[in-house]
């Protein structure tokens, strides 16, 4: 039996009605400082609180944002931070679906339907634009990270192919030639990233050589090893995200390869990994607040004005230098 204490407990033990309970504790106006004061601290002597399910399903809305990510992926869980700060100022909550080992994406966006979520802010999806463009038919979507040409969804992204670019520009003026691109493997984000760094490379005059990767630290870790077995090195690497860029220094350390002294590394996202002393890795800011920022300004603009145009928001990114980068070896 739940013996948790009821709104009537509180208005019993404070004397007044469960209206003004209800009141009280939405912070909304009308009851007195006295009233007020009698009842907070009735709540606080019975451990009284809100149920939060019950409340949401007596509104005719939720107020419930669906956020989908990759719980491996550092940067998303930096997003989902500034993501429920912007929602709770907004007046939402939010819920939150993983991507996991064996957890695929269309499964984590089903339970974000079933929980009825009012909005869905996606980040890095996968799905075609057909796919996104069917689920926007149910339900307001933001997509946060990549491109999306065909489909009726919101986007917020950072313009990836400056991220590259700025990390190019960094090692050419160093006065690196020989810079290696470790592949994010399959996804659109991934795609963009690459494609970006051919293309400064070429715009450079440099020869382009990509190595397949995947976008976890065990991929990074064996396009290190296959670097490391060259004959002739790189003099630098750029990752497509950070937790490439730590499994290539990580296989670098153990074949005894100095970063920077032999070969630079770069990576891509600026997460909470790049920023650990013992790691030092210089790498592209995305500016995670502002895309959150305007991600959750998208669907409360959707849910709360009845906003129908589509809105893409482009972030500009930068580089961020540590001490994984420096000039090339002489010689």
């Amino acid at each position: 039996m739940d013996q948790r204490p009821r709104l009537a407990d509180v208005a019993a033990r404070a004397g007044v009605s469960t209206a003004s309970v209800s009141l009280v504790l939405r912070g909304a106006p009308g009851p007195s400082a006295d009233t007020r004061d009698r009842v907070m601290a009735a709540a606080a002597e019975l451990s009284y609180r809100a149920d939060r399910t019950a409340s949401l399903l007596a509104r005719r809305r939720r107020h419930l944002l669906g956020v989908l990510l990759d719980v491996r992926n550092p940067f998303h869980a930096e997003l989902v931070e500034e993501l429920h700060c912007e929602a709770d100022k907004a007046g939402y909550e939010v819920v939150l679906s993983t991507l996991t080992r064996d957890r695929d994406e269309d499964r984590a966006i089903e339970t974000l339907l079933d929980f009825r979520c009012e909005a869905l802010i996606l980040l890095g999806p996968d799905a075609s634009d057909d796919a996104l463009d069917r689920l926007a038919g149910q339900v307001p979507c933001v997509v946060v990270g990549r491109t999306v040409a065909e489909a009726d969804v919101d986007v917020v992204r950072s313009a990836d192919d400056v991220g590259v670019d700025a990390a190019l520009f960094h090692l050419i003026s160093f006065g690196h030639s020989r810079i290696t691109f470790v592949d994010g493997g399959r996804g659109a984000v991934a795609a963009t990233r690459r494609r970006g760094y051919r293309r400064a490379m070429r715009r450079a005059g440099l020869v382009a050589e990509v190595v397949p990767g995947d976008h976890t630290e065990e991929g990074g870790v064996r396009a290190g090893r296959r670097i490391a077995a060259e004959h002739v090195l790189p003099t630098a690497v750029v990752a497509s995200n950070d937790r490439l860029a730590v499994g290539v220094m990580d296989a670098f350390v153990r074949a005894g390869i100095d970063v920077p002294g032999q070969v630079s590394v770069v990576g891509y996202d600026d997460s909470t990994l790049a920023r650990l002393a013992h790691i030092d890795l210089t790498s592209v800011n995305q500016n995670a607040p502002a895309q959150a920022r305007e991600a959750v300004q998208a669907a409360v603009s959707r849910l709360d004005a009845g906003r129908v145009q589509r809105l893409e928001m482009v972030q500009v990114p930068h580089l961020v230098v540590r001490g994984s980068t420096a000039a090339p070896p002489a010689g």
